[in-house]
């Protein structure tokens, strides 16, 4: 191979390198040439010193630190929403690989944070102290556990190991998050009346409902009253105020319990619930976790026409309300209501009154291993009947909880006339469902001075077969002997009568002819009662539910039966029902029987054009029921609802009637607004030339240290939303409910010992309001008024040019007010866009860490700016 030679400058060495070195070379550089891209800041501008330090933003993901608010996920499930600091991991000493990802930020998670969240960590104890307040590298402590910051979905992931979790029920909440609320006074109204015009005469009647209350601390104070007044068509008027129930009370977090002081129901677990005057403490299932909680009852029925709904519980107006006929179902009751056998009234627009018993016992008393559940009572019987004694008496109930899915129960009840004990246990069968049995034995003295001792046998099933869609809610059995009584059969003054009806005793229409569902008999005691819930889904068919009871009587063939049994299905958006009740009390010379069908179009989703959903919420209703005395009526109308809110509902029904009754109808309006609700309606009815207008107002009013705040009817447990300046602002999934003029506003029946998700709705906010965050989550106890604040930014939205020795400030740089540690990112030219702004202030900008890398700027925005919907302005940085 020939070489040819180089010829070479003067004065010059002349290298020439081998293909090997060259080889060599470049092995020993490969370093350099993998290298990350990197992009000169410098190159954002013609001067290097008008860019800020950016070198938090040099990966392709790259964020500035500072707190954020961000959805918490534990294994792909979320937890909740908190602010979060998040360091820059260059000003972390120690390397912390479970928290790196492509933002260059470190999440700053202390033990209380990820105890909270349901992570066990195993830090020694001699570093714990230190520990507490530190950011935690959970890698090091757990193995295999990792995070991840989604900077665009403000998002933390955190994958941590099941074996690391603490073993907590599903859906639990630590009691460290229950919030024990805010003192306050309460006020829940709920009015309404009727004006009623006839052939014979004009009527009318007035019924209005308290529930006011005060929360001090931990204590909450509940008062419930009614007052009726009825003007009867000979013009003779009626007035009554009834006392139903006050009662002090506090939860005992400690215990899991709840301390009553004054009027409420024992449990009905082990023993008939009774009603008592008195002290209790109980646990309460409300803090458990929903997994292991029960069910609630559901009153249904048939109205006939335009009907007026009465629930009673031991003589006492606890619920009434107007509906439109045909099948109703109230699953809404208040919580006074949780346990005890309902009487339900149903009141036809005729005046005739459907009267039955809704029963209500509680599930097969199964708890966890090692769950202890207990309640103690020491009161006054307390009734509404004038027949009945306030007998004094104790009562004590244990269910625990045992291995192998076995629970056993028991308790006691004792009086000067009354000696009980009860004994029995569940078992959970797995795929055969589960079942109790329980025995009580009884020694009774009654008002004859008559002694008797009996026993009572309870069998209790409930099955769910998830794979036919069969649900027995409840099936259950009670079989008494002759000489076995209750605790409130000790207490009447008679051998038999009529317990009355303070209601209507002094109403010459139907105080003449007594209601058989208030007989009672110590003659006649219980013998056997049956009681059944099954429900069962068809598939694309529909579903149907059976309900009934029976209750049988020694020395008396008459029995106690009620049969409630429904179907329902949709075909092509069309809901179409059918029901049939069967009702008869012991006595009682003929059974009430009703058949009704219903059906319910989508008429606005019919009629509506293609993609529009203006009239998605109307429709079309038709409804037919006979009666076993061959009476027959139907209505044929239109419902819906209005306003961008949905929360103006409107009906119109036309009905007619056999037998004399003729045509008939009715038209209804009802208003959901933020400081209460409304309805009015009108009815009439050929027979007897009747015309009624009914109408209502239903609020609360809630008194806190920053003033009163109308809202919408309270329930048991309330969250007053507190986003100064934020006025007339919508709040999500609570319909008509928006924030006053102040910025108050109160969401009622918020969930006991639960997550609730108070969110705002920020499409309502105004031109110069903005939210920080516009969702809050809060825990309240049980009767807890808690606060969800919210931080609104109310001032003049700008767009500053921000200027230093006359130049633009550099891009990048960091603008913080003095009322806040959040910071916004300056763009090109030294524009910065800010809102909430006050008319005049400072403002701290910052592009670097030495001392001639910041400014303070002072603004003043002109007058004329109150009108703009953005404001520019150029501002000396100094």
């Amino acid at each position: 191979m020939k070489v040819e030679k180089t010829k070479c400058l003067k004065r010059t060495k002349c290298w020439r390198l081998s293909p090997l070195a060259i080889l060599v070379g470049m092995s020993l550089f490969s370093g350099v040439l993998h290298a990350e891209n990197y992009f000169n800041p410098a190159f954002l501008s013609d001067g290097t010193n008008q860019v800020a330090d950016l070198s938090n933003f040099e990966t392709d993901s790259g964020q500035a630190p500072g707190v954020y608010r961000v959805d918490i996920y534990l294994n792909n499930d979320f937890i909740a929403s908190h602010d979060v600091e998040f360091q820059s991991q260059k000003a972390i000493d120690s390397s912390l690989p479970s928290f790196r990802d492509d933002t260059g930020l470190t999440a700053c998670l202390s033990a209380k944070i990820l105890g909270d969240l349901g992570i066990e960590l195993n830090i020694p104890e001699e570093n714990k102290k230190s520990a507490k307040g530190q950011c935690i590298d959970i890698a090091t402590l757990i193995e295999g556990a990792k995070a991840r910051f989604d900077f665009n979905k403000l998002r933390l992931e955190l994958s941590v190991p099941q074996i690391a979790l603490k073993n907590n029920a599903r859906g639990y909440i630590s009691p460290e998050k229950w919030d024990q609320g805010i003192n306050a006074l309460l006020l829940s109204y709920n009015f309404n009346g009727s004006s009623s015009k006839e052939s014979g005469g004009n009527s009318s009647s007035q019924f209005l409902g308290l529930n006011g209350g005060i929360n001090v601390g931990p204590w909450r104070y509940r008062d419930s009253s009614t007052y009726s007044r009825n003007t009867s068509a000979s013009g003779q008027t009626t007035n009554q105020w009834q006392h139903i129930s006050g009662f002090l009370e506090r939860t005992i977090i400690a215990l899991k319990s709840e301390l009553t002081i004054g009027d409420s129901y024992t449990g009905g677990e082990v023993f008939d619930s009774v009603s008592f005057r008195g002290v209790q403490l109980a646990s309460d299932d409300n803090m458990l976790p929903d997994s292991l909680k029960g069910f609630a009852p559901t009153v249904r029925g048939i109205a006939k026409s335009n009907a007026q709904v009465t629930i009673k519980q031991n003589g006492y107006v606890i619920y009434q309300t107007y509906v439109a006929p045909g099948a109703f179902a109230i699953d809404d009751l208040f919580p006074t209501s949780s346990s005890g056998d309902l009487t339900v009234e149903v009141k036809e627009k005729d005046g005739a009154v459907n009267t039955y018993t809704v029963p209500y016992s509680a599930v097969p008393l199964l708890q966890r291993e090692g769950r202890m559940k207990y309640s103690l009572t020491a009161a006054n019987y307390r009734t509404n009947s004038d027949q009945q004694d306030p007998v004094s008496f104790l009562e004590g109930t244990l269910i625990w909880g045992l291995p192998h899915n076995i629970t056993v129960y028991g308790g006691t009840q004792l009086s000067s006339a009354y000696k009980a004990l009860a004994i029995g246990a569940g078992v959970n069968m797995g795929n055969w469902g589960a079942l109790s049995a329980d025995i009580t034995h009884a020694q009774s003295t009654l008002v004859d001075d008559s002694e008797h001792t009996g026993q009572s046998l309870r069998l209790l099933y409930a099955k769910s077969l998830n794979e036919l869609g069969t649900n027995f809610q409840l099936l259950s059995y009670r079989y008494s002997t002759s000489g076995y009584y209750t605790f409130a059969d000790t207490t009447y003054k008679h051998m038999d009568g009529f317990n009355s009806d303070p209601a209507n005793e002094d109403d010459d229409e139907s105080s003449d002819v007594p209601k058989w569902i208030n007989y009672y008999n110590l003659y006649y005691t219980k013998r056997a009662k049956v009681q059944a819930n099954i429900s069962q889904q068809l598939g694309g068919y529909g579903s149907i539910y059976l309900s009934g009871s029976q209750q049988s009587y020694w020395h008396n063939d008459d029995k106690d039966t009620l049969v409630q049994f429904g179907y329902n299905t949709s075909w092509n958006d069309v809901n179409i029902g059918v029901s049939y009740n069967y009702n008869k009390s012991s006595g009682q010379p003929k059974a009430d029987q009703v058949v009704a069908l219903n059906l319910s179009i989508p008429i606005g989703k019919w009629l509506s054009p293609a993609g529009s959903t203006s009239q998605s919420n109307a429709f079309a209703n038709y409804s037919m029921s006979q009666d076993n005395n061959g009476s027959v009526t139907q209505n044929a109308g239109i419902s819906g609802t209005m306003l961008e809110g949905n929360n103006l509902n409107y009906s119109v029904q036309q009905g007619y009637g056999n037998q004399g009754v003729g045509n008939s109808g009715s038209a209804n309006l009802g208003y959901q607004g933020g400081y209460g609700n409304a309805n009015v309606g009108y009815n009439y009815n050929d027979n007897g030339n009747s015309q009624q207008v009914t109408y209502g107002l239903s609020g609360g009013i809630v008194a806190h240290r920053h003033g009163v705040t109308l809202s919408q009817p309270l329930g048991e447990t309330n969250v007053l939303i507190e986003a100064l300046g934020a006025g007339d602002v919508a709040v999500q999934s609570s319909t008509g409910v928006k924030t006053d003029w102040r910025g108050y506003a109160v969401v009622p029946f918020a969930t006991n010992y639960r997550k609730n998700r108070i969110g705002l709705d920020t499409t309502t906010l105004g031109d110069k309001v903005d939210l920080d965050n516009a969702v809050v989550d809060v825990v309240p106890t049980r009767g807890a008024l808690v606060r969800a604040s919210f931080k609104a930014h109310v001032g003049i939205r700008a767009l500053l040019t921000l200027l230093h020795n006359n130049t633009p400030v550099p891009f990048g740089a960091t603008v913080t007010r003095n009322d806040e540690g959040a910071g916004t990112i300056v763009g090109d030219d030294g524009q910065v866009y800010l809102s909430g702004l006050a008319p005049k202030g400072e403002l701290q900008v910052q592009w670097g860490e030495g001392v001639d890398q910041s400014c303070r700027a002072s603004y003043q925005v002109p007058d004329k700016a109150e009108n703009s919907a953005i404001t520019l302005l150029n501002v000396i940085c100094r």
